[in-house]
C-alpha cells in the first residue's frame, strides 16, 4: 500500500535506538511506540480532526492495518493514554534522525542565491492554546501558547534545529542552543539582535546577517561604492559605539543600507562577511522568508494548530509527529525524483494511502480519454 511505500523510507532501526534510549516500550504488552508513530502519521497525512476520528477510520478497514504495520489494536482510549504517557523525546530524536536523511538529499538543491556555503533561518512561531486546558503554556493576556523555535536550512526548507517551548520563552534564548558551523550563514530577524551572542557566531567562524535597530550606535571606519541603481545606499565598515555593544562585540562588523525597489522600504542589514557583494547580502536576507513559508506550510497542511491532548507531552509528542511526516514525506518525493511541489504530493498522499499502487504511479499522466455518453437522454454531472 502507498502508506506502507512511504513508511520505508523512515529508518526503522534509528526509531528502535530511540525507543531502547528512554524505555518507552517497557513492559508494553501491545500498542507499541511503533503503533502509536504509525496511527499519528496517518492522522497529519490525512488530516484526521480528533482521536475518535482517528479510530474511526482506521478501525473501518480492519484488514489493511496489518499491511500499514500496526500491529496493535486501535482505540480512541490507548491512542489518548500513548500521547499521555509516552515520552516525547523518542519522536524528538527520530525527527533528527529524518533531518540528517533530508539534509544530505537537499544538500545541492538551490534556494535563489549562488553560495556554496550552508546557509540557515531562524525565526518562532506561536501556536495558540486554551490556558485553561494548558495551564503549563502561559504566553500573555490571560491566553497560553506554545512557541516554535526553528532553524532552517534553506536548501531544500529542512528544519535542522526544533525546539518547541512555552509562549513566554524568548526569542532570542534559542541562540544559546545552535551549534554554529563554522563558515555557515545564520540569516537572523532584528528580534534576535544581540550583540554578546553576535559575537558568540563570530568567534564560532560562522557568519550572520541581520537587521540593525534604528537606535543601534555605531562609527563608521571606511565606505566602499555602491550601485545605486540596484536599491543599495551604503557600504560601510563600522565599530557599535553603544555602552554595551561596544564591549559585547569589539571587532569591527558591516552596515549595508539597502532600499528595496519593489516595496520602497529602507532596510539596514549587520553582517560580519566582509567578502560577499553588497547586494548579495540583501538578497541573503530576502531568502529568510522562507522560513515564514515554512510555518505557513506546515499550520496549513500539518495537524499543529489543534491538538489531540492538552497535556505538555501530548502536545510535543504531536508536534514532533507532525515535523517527522513533513521529513518522511519530503525524504520519499526527493528519492522518487518527483518533480511536484510537496503541497502536492502531500494531496494525493491523503486520498491514496490505502491503494495497492506504486506511489510513482499517481503522478504518471493518465492513458484515459474522455469518452461519450451511451445514452442520449442522460446527462452528465461534470458535463458543463
Amino acid at each position: 500500500m502507498v502508506f506502507s511505500q512511504l513508511i520505508d523510507h523512515a529508518p526503522i532501526h534509528e526509531f528502535r535506538r530511540c525507543v531502547a534510549r528512554y524505555g518507552a516500550d517497557y513492559r508494553l504488552r501491545s500498542f507499541s511506540c511503533w503503533d502509536q508513530f504509525l496511527c499519528m502519521a496517518f492522522a497529519q497525512l490525512t488530516f484526521r480532526e480528533s482521536l475518535r476520528d482517528i479510530e474511526a477510520c482506521l478501525r473501518a478497514a480492519p484488514t489493511r492495518l496489518y499491511h500499514l504495520g500496526v500491529r496493535g489494536n486501535v482505540s480512541r482510549s490507548t491512542l489518548a493514554d500513548a500521547n499521555e504517557r509516552r515520552d516525547w523525546r523518542v519522536y524528538a530524536d527520530f525527527a533528527q534522525s529524518l533531518i540528517s536523511v533530508a539534509r544530505k538529499l537537499y544538500a545541492h538543491d538551490s534556494f535563489g542565491v549562488e553560495l556554496e556555503e550552508t546557509v540557515y533561518a531562524l525565526d518562532s512561531t506561536t501556536i495558540d492554546l486554551c490556558l485553561s486546558l494548558c495551564p503549563w503554556a502561559p504566553f500573555k493576556d490571560g491566553r497560553g501558547a506554545v512557541k516554535l523555535h526553528t532553524l532552517l536550512d534553506l536548501r531544500g526548507s529542512i528544519p535542522s534545529l526544533v525546539r518547541i517551548t512555552h509562549g513566554r520563552i524568548s526569542d532570542m534564548s534559542t541562540l544559546d542552543e545552535i551549534s554554529y558551523e563554522p563558515g555557515a550563514f545564520y540569516i537572523l530577524d532584528r528580534a534576535y539582535l544581540d550583540f554578546k551572542r553576535l559575537w558568540r557566531i563570530q568567534q564560532c567562524g560562522a557568519f550572520f546577517v541581520t537587521r540593525s535597530w534604528k537606535n543601534t550606535q555605531f562609527a563608521r571606519i571606511a565606505s566602499r561604492p555602491v550601485d545605486e541603481s540596484t536599491g543599495l545606499r551604503c557600504d560601510q565598515t563600522i565599530r557599535f559605539s553603544g555602552v554595551f555593544s561596544r564591549t559585547d562585540y569589539p571587532s569591527a562588523a558591516r552596515r549595508v543600507r539597502y532600499r528595496d525597489p519593489d516595496t520602497a522600504k529602507k532596510l539596514v542589514f549587520l553582517t560580519n562577511h566582509f567578502g560577499l557583494a553588497p547586494i548579495t547580502i540583501a538578497h541573503l536576507y530576502r531568502s529568510r522568508w522562507r522560513v515564514e513559508i515554512f510555518f505557513k506550510w506546515i499550520k496549513q497542511h500539518l495537524r499543529i494548530k489543534a491538538f489531540y491532548g492538552y497535556s505538555e507531552n501530548a502536545i510535543k509528542t504531536q508536534i514532533w509527529i507532525a515535523v517527522a511526516t513533513y521529513l518522511l514525506v519530503a525524504i520519499a518525493r526527493k528519492r522518487l525524483q518527483l518533480e511536484v511541489s510537496l503541497h502536492s504530493f502531500l494531496q494525493v498522499l491523503s486520498v491514496s494511502l490505502f491503494e495497492k499502487t506504486p506511489i510513482i504511479q499517481a503522478f504518471e499522466k493518465s492513458t484515459l480519454t474522455n469518452q461519450p455518453a451511451t445514452t442520449g437522454n442522460q446527462l452528465s454531472l461534470l458535463d458543463f
